[in-house]
């Protein structure tokens, strides 16, 4: 069975929740298609600890407040519960299971194979499918040689799982210091990085960051097309993780050179033993879907301005870094760029007639 739509979202977290509400705003009929079993993204696989570092009262989408106390920063479950009311507002078709294995064009009109085998034809797509399931996980000089195990941060989820081991941690940003102060209470951990840690105060002269970013505009400058390499983010500090650095728990120290058997070598030849390297190196786009149109670069990379794909008419992509502002792939910043999208992607002129049944929807 083929549905027919106006627009088809692609991903069912923060990013196509957004673009679902903006687009249904303008009239549209809309198909939100998830792969997992609920429209809540990659938030109930992240680490248990995890907390938003922006406050309650900054981390909302479009239409909806967050709820409870403006001034906390929620915990990862309160996150997965936000989006689910979010979902639960939300007057589009959402199909959950359906995860889109291919997207074909024909020039005017996408069409959207799932592994359910269900087909879905619209003259308008959002990529909305996030970076998680596409972490990046460099080589490392001798890894083969390592007898320890390597995984990325998408894989941790609590430090009891590395009680009493020695842990290197492989990274600077924000990810990476909450992960490896979290362990350092539970096991001997080092971070290693090609730059030192920088640090931004959690609440500079008495406010929350988010407040400054908001009151001068600096969130929502649209300066992501300008830069060729986004900047490292400094990791945001409520005073408790430079001070764990300073006492050594967690230890920093330059990038190790290579592994060899059970240790990594430092550039001045001395080693240290390992049972564990936890990669907190980010993550890419996850797109393959959208391979065999020409969509994108050789390296999986989105072609596109602004979230306008610069390739296909009616294409459009949301929750990339840097993709507009500084804030487009965070649950406060993603609903901005989700509007001019929309806008965009709304102003498509003439779509040749293309005549399918459509299955019965909530949006009728």
């Amino acid at each position: 069975m083929t549905s027919q739509y106006d627009a088809l979202v692609v991903g069912g977290g923060q990013s196509g929740l957004a673009a679902a509400y903006h687009l249904r705003r303008r009239g549209l009929t809309v198909a939100l298609l998830e792969a997992g079993p609920e429209p809540v993204g990659s938030w109930p696989r992240y680490y248990d600890s995890l907390a938003l570092f922006s406050p309650a009262k900054y981390s909302a989408l479009p239409g909806l407040p967050f709820p409870g106390d403006p001034n906390r920063y929620p915990h990862r479950d309160e996150v997965v519960a936000y989006l689910r009311s979010a979902a639960q507002s939300l007057d589009a078709d959402i199909r959950t299971g359906e995860r889109v294995e291919d997207i074909g064009h024909d020039g005017h009109w996408f069409t959207a194979h799932s592994a359910t085998g269900s087909t879905f034809i619209a003259p308008r797509v959002v990529a909305a499918t996030g970076s998680f399931r596409s972490p990046h996980v460099p080589a490392l000089p001798g890894q083969d040689s390592f007898t320890g195990k390597i995984l990325h941060a998408s894989e941790y989820r609590s430090p009891t799982d590395f009680e009493g081991q020695r842990i290197i941690v492989v990274g600077a940003g924000n990810s990476a210091v909450q992960i490896a102060v979290e362990l350092a209470e539970h096991a001997s951990v080092t971070m290693a990085s090609r730059s030192p840690v920088k640090f931004m105060s959690q609440r500079p002269l008495g406010r929350d960051v988010h407040f400054w970013f908001t009151v001068t505009g600096f969130d929502f400058l649209p300066v992501g097309p300008l830069l060729r390499n986004p900047p490292t983010e400094p990791v945001l500090d409520p005073g408790r993780y430079r001070a764990a650095l300073a006492t050594g728990k967690p230890a920093a120290r330059p990038m190790f050179t290579t592994l060899d058997g059970d240790s990594v070598i430092w550039a001045d030849d001395t080693r240290t033993p390992a049972d564990a390297i936890i990669l907190a190196t980010g993550y890419r786009p996850h797109l393959p879907y959208l391979a065999g149109i020409g969509a994108l670069t050789d390296t999986g990379a989105p072609r596109h301005r602004k979230g306008v794909s610069t390739t296909h008419a009616g294409l459009g992509y949301l929750g990339l870094e840097w993709q507009r502002t500084p804030s487009s792939n965070t649950l406060r910043g993603v609903g901005t760029d989700a509007a001019h999208l929309a806008r965009r992607l709304h102003n498509l002129g003439p779509i040749p007639t293309r005549h399918h049944k459509k299955e019965k929807s909530n949006d009728n």
